[in-house]
């Protein structure tokens, strides 16, 4: 009977084991879940104003790895809009650049962009 008991355990612990190393998987799989156009697009950009080299290359190709790793792709897009639309004239700019909630989305960013160059500049 003794056999029996630990069989029954046994079936608890894989589902456990197996649990933990889709959780430990999880932020990999996050962290690739930006489309190569938004990666390429912040590369470039990122190029654009900080040199146009290898080594800028790797950095820029760092930063948007860390911060696919620390915000999802969502908010970072939620984000991108915001600092576009900040720069419209009239109403429509005004609403971007005071909206509360918009803005916190926006200082979200910079706090996780700072992370970035934290770690690859």
């Amino acid at each position: 009977m003794e056999n029996v008991n630990l069989r029954r355990g046994a079936a608890p612990l894989a589902t456990l084991a197996l649990f933990t190393m889709a959780l430990l998987a999880a932020p990999q799989a996050q962290a690739n879940d930006y489309p190569t156009e938004t990666r390429v697009d912040y590369v470039l950009g990122c190029m654009a104003a900080n040199g146009q080299d290898h080594l800028m290359m790797q950095k820029c190709s760092c930063s948007i790895d860390v911060i696919a790793e620390l915000m999802p792709h969502e908010e970072y897009e939620a984000a991108r809009t915001v600092m576009s639309m900040q720069d419209q004239p009239g109403e429509l700019g005004m609403l971007f650049r005071t909206e509360r909630s918009m803005q916190e989305d926006l200082n979200h960013f910079r706090s996780v962009q700072a992370e970035a160059d934290l770690r690859c500049f």
